[in-house]
C-alpha cells in the first residue's frame, strides 16, 4: 500500500474568530501566531522558531460557530486535543491565565487527564502518563 509523505500535521479548528482563538493557544502554549492578510479567516499557531513545525494548530473563522456541548447536547465536539504535560497541576495555572476553565465533568477515574475548555468552548485536555 502506497502513503503520502507529511512535513506537517495541522490540527484545525472552527471558531468565530481565528485570530483570538490562536492568540488563545499561542499565549498557553508559549507558541507563535503566523497569518497572511489574503487568508484572512485563518491563523496558524507554530511553535517558536527552532523547535520542529511537524505539528501545527490552525484556527479557521466559520460564520454562525456554535460550541460543542460535551458531554452531552445538541453539538458533539468533532475532535479535541491532548496536551501531554509533565504535572497537570504545575500546568493549569498556565491554562486557567490564558484564558481556558476547567469543565465540570471530569471522567478520569485517577486524575491523569482533566479536561479544560477554550474560550469558545472546544474541549481539550492536560493528560500525565
Amino acid at each position: 500500500m502506497s502513503r503520502i509523505s507529511t512535513r506537517r500535521v495541522v490540527v484545525a479548528l472552527d471558531c468565530p474568530d481565528a485570530r483570538e482563538l490562536a492568540d488563545f493557544y499561542a499565549a498557553m502554549l508559549g507558541w507563535r501566531v503566523r497569518s497572511d492578510p489574503a487568508y484572512p479567516d485563518w491563523v496558524d499557531v507554530l511553535p517558536p522558531k527552532g523547535e520542529s513545525e511537524a505539528v501545527a494548530l490552525g484556527f479557521q473563522t466559520v460564520p454562525d460557530f456554535r460550541s460543542p456541548t460535551w458531554p452531552d447536547g445538541p453539538v458533539p465536539p468533532q475532535l479535541h486535543l491532548d496536551f501531554y504535560v509533565e504535572s497537570i497541576a504545575d500546568s493549569e495555572p498556565a491554562v486557567l491565565a490564558a484564558g481556558a476553565r476547567r469543565h465540570e465533568h471530569q471522567p478520569s477515574p485517577d486524575g491523569r487527564f482533566v479536561v479544560y475548555l477554550d474560550p469558545v468552548g472546544h474541549p481539550f485536555c492536560l493528560c500525565e502518563e
